[in-house]
């Protein structure tokens, strides 16, 4: 019957009265507050979610879960490596490549670029390159034919199509008759790829790996070779099993240590946001402190007559708590639930936007990843929701103290 009477009296302070309307509106105010930080939460977290994977499926899908290298130069006997590191049970795949830099030419424009010599039908297993392919087949590097494929946004700069020829400049001098002269080598371009990270669209190109070889002159030797993990997340359990395996002077690096600064900087800013958004939270759960005090103010001939009929000053805190909670509660819960909905459209509800407005979030040429992705965590929801809630709470205990501190005789002396 207490828990009745105090919620009952609790709720009905949450409502309008004809006396003083204007509570009411600031409690509506604090409701609105908690679901606007709820809401903004919600979404920042879950586009800075989407945003680490998206970032992390596309560098993967370039270079592979782990490399093998040789400390100091490049890798001898590859073949021999391969069929030693082939024989670990949570490994998927492993392929040969060569990476170096060069300058590719095509008339009057010249662009650096990554050239990455790879076996195709071994490159496939390993990264993701062939389901990115727009133009052409990465199948169509074939050995002795000096193809080359290109990302979509370096073909663009040099102003080539398929079938199109590029001429390929290396830093390495010839030595000729008439005086050193840089290595170079035409290429007929066979492909265009598109991941959807300008990094590398932009400046990478893939050519047969035997063609690296005798354009860089590395004879039998290759960079490394990639591994592909069964798990991508057990990658750093493979690369420390296949160091002890492989021993020196081998040397293999998973993704988390070769892109770390990088994941680490995206997770520091995840946190700096959820930290900074929160104070927004606390801010609008805080505005219930406001909202009590008036409460209080308003209500003190109410407390006081209900002291006078047996109320402790316990049931006096609880009723106040509870009005602050149920404003809390409705503003949590009004925001995750606006949250979680445009989390879920935000692919949808983006592009919209800059269609209306004419402008672009994300410029291709200025971030990794030209598009606003999302992954909506329901563990980040429920934090985000308990964190909401706990803050309506601490900001109902002030306020529900003072209540129960009204002294009956005080209070109706000028009633």
């Amino acid at each position: 019957m207490h828990a009745a009477f105090e919620w009952m009296i609790g709720l009905r302070y949450t409502r309008a009265k004809r006396r003083n309307r204007f509570v009411s509106f600031i409690s509506a105010i604090s409701i609105l507050g908690v679901t606007l930080g709820v809401t903004a939460l919600i979404v920042v977290i879950s586009v800075m979610n989407g945003f680490q994977d998206e970032l992390r499926e596309r560098i993967l899908g370039m270079t592979a879960h782990a490399t093998v290298t040789e400390r100091g130069e490049q890798l001898g006997d590859w073949q021999a490596v391969q069929s030693q590191v082939q024989t670990h049970p949570n490994l998927v795949a492993s392929a040969p490549y060569i990476q170096a830099e060069g300058m590719i030419s095509a008339g009057d424009q010249v662009s650096g670029a990554i050239v990455r010599g790879v076996l195709p039908e071994q490159e496939q297993t390993v990264t993701d390159i062939h389901e990115h392919m727009i133009e052409g087949s990465l199948d169509d590097l074939a050995q002795g034919g000096f193809g080359i494929v290109l990302g979509a946004e370096l073909a663009r700069a040099l102003g080539v199509k398929l079938g199109d020829s590029v001429m390929l400049i290396t830093a390495d001098v010839a030595v000729t008759p008439v005086g050193g002269m840089l290595r170079q080598r035409k290429f007929d371009v066979v492909g265009v790829f598109q991941v959807g990270m300008y990094e590398y669209d932009r400046g990478t190109a893939f050519i047969h790996l035997n063609d690296a070889q005798a354009l860089f002159r590395s004879g039998g030797r290759v960079t490394g070779l990639r591994l592909a993990a069964r798990d991508l997340f057990d990658a750093p359990i493979l690369a420390y099993e296949l160091n002890e395996q492989l021993g020196y002077p081998y040397w293999v690096r998973d993704w988390t240590r070769t892109n770390a600064n990088f994941f680490k900087a995206i997770q520091t800013e995840r946190t700096v946001m959820f930290i900074i958004l929160s104070l927004i939270v606390a801010v609008a759960a805080f505005n219930i402190v406001s909202t009590l005090v008036m409460v209080v103010t308003d209500k003190q001939g109410d407390i006081a007559i209900l002291r006078t009929l047996g109320a402790s000053p316990g049931s006096i805190m609880l009723i106040f708590v509870i009005s602050g909670l149920v404003i809390g509660l409705i503003g949590t819960l009004s925001g995750v639930a606006v949250g979680v909905l445009l989390a879920q459209n935000i692919e949808v509800i983006v592009p919209f936007i800059e269609g209306l407005t004419g402008q672009q979030f994300m410029p291709a040429d200025v971030y990794y990843i030209s598009e606003v992705p999302s992954r909506l965590d329901w563990h980040d929801v429920g934090l985000i929701g308990l964190m909401a809630f706990g803050l309506s709470f601490l900001a109902t205990l002030y306020p529900a103290w003072r209540a129960s501190k009204v002294q009956p005789a005080e209070a109706l002396r000028y009633e």
